[in-house]
């Protein structure tokens, strides 16, 4: 058998022809090493990067290059775990971020006894040792956080993490963080919670609760909803609204010279919010008969008005929550999909005769 050398590198090997005049060729393939086009060096020993047919990287050979990838590799392995556990938690994840709750609601907690005179004191120590332990736990996460984020790459660099620094929810954990040193520094001087503004930054607790919701899955979802259903709300609001000020005027016309509760239009107008939204507070109420029929008329109008935007956002929220159901469970039968249509492709190519297709004519 003769051979000459393919087009792709490889060897193509010629057998003798038989008698019947028909030629079998057989085609082997090798590996094809692409290097960078670098002019060569003495220094360089080995290419810069081997890739092989299919395109995928060819082992490193051993060496202080081989190490380098390998530390490499486990740093940015390091990283994106981390990154996953803080940013987009699933699986062991929820436990931390569980914790990292209950601290939250713990320390909200023991703000509100504080304002109690009872458990002032109490709520005030422990309050004290629960700000000093979330002090180091969001200050390392803080900064884990920030490293972390480099496996992403618009991340990398100073810049990047600049950039990731300037994020909302970010923002937020150093602000928190800042008010809680200040709050610690003014505690380890005797003076705990003294000042009505260490009093106030206590309660910037309150925006740990909303980091809690990292990725903002909440206010999406509540966006998209309200988005999707503008147009009726917008409606909705803006009935009620005429509702409101006709009702308040009426009422305000019928009740001026006879009851003292509504001595002003402003006082008609809180009377009506109160009334139309159902709170009833009962501060003020029409005295005369031709009040209370347009106050009775109004509410009973009125109050069907503002309810409409709670059915249509409520509706709305069963809709989109089916939609994503709907969507995972598309989403599960995608691999699925695409690896039978990759086996079924494979088998077509690999058979020539077409064996398993049955042709009706």
């Amino acid at each position: 058998m003769l051979g000459s050398p393919s087009n792709n590198g490889g060897l193509r090997m010629l057998a003798p022809p038989p008698l019947d005049d028909r030629r079998v060729e057989f085609v082997a393939l090798t590996a094809v090493h692409t290097e960078r086009s670098e002019p060569s060096t003495p220094e360089r020993s080995h290419p810069a990067h081997r890739t092989g047919l299919l395109g995928t990287p060819l082992p490193v050979p051993p060496g202080p290059r081989a190490s380098t990838s390998t530390t490499s590799k486990r740093y940015r392995k390091v990283q994106n775990c981390l990154y996953n556990v803080l940013e987009r938690p699933r699986g062991w994840a929820f436990i931390y971020h569980a914790f990292i709750f209950l601290l939250v609601f713990s320390c909200l907690v023991l703000s509100v006894f504080s304002t109690i005179p009872d458990h002032q004191e109490t709520a005030n120590e422990g309050l004290f040792i629960l700000e000093f332990v979330m002090i180091v736990v969001f200050g390392l996460e803080y900064v884990v956080r920030v490293w972390a984020a480099g496996c992403c790459c618009r991340y990398r660099g100073w810049k990047g993490r600049l950039r990731f620094a300037r994020k909302p929810f970010c923002i937020i954990d150093f602000i928190v963080f800042v008010a809680s040193v200040a709050v610690i520094a003014a505690g380890t001087q005797g003076n705990i919670f003294a000042t009505s503004a260490l009093r106030s930054m206590r309660f910037l607790q309150i925006l740990r609760m909303v980091r809690m919701d990292r990725r903002g899955g909440t206010w999406k979802l509540l966006g998209s909803v309200v988005y999707a259903h503008s147009k009726e709300l917008i409606t909705a609001w803006y009935i009620g609204f005429l509702v409101l000020i006709f009702a308040s005027f009426l009422v305000y016309l019928a009740e001026k010279d006879i009851n003292s509760e509504f001595a002003t239009y402003a006082d008609s107008l809180w009377w009506g919010t109160i009334t139309l939204t159902t709170i009833g507070y009962g501060d003020k109420t029409p005295h005369t008969g031709l009040g209370r029929l347009v106050a009775a008329g109004f509410a009973l109008l009125g109050v069907s008005f503002f309810a409409l935007p709670a059915g249509i956002l409520g509706s709305g929220f069963a809709l989109k929550v089916q939609e994503q159901h709907r969507q995972k469970h598309f989403e599960k039968r995608r691999t699925p999909a695409a690896n039978l249509i990759q086996a079924a492709w494979r088998l077509y190519s690999t058979d020539v005769q077409h064996s398993y297709l049955t042709i009706y004519q």
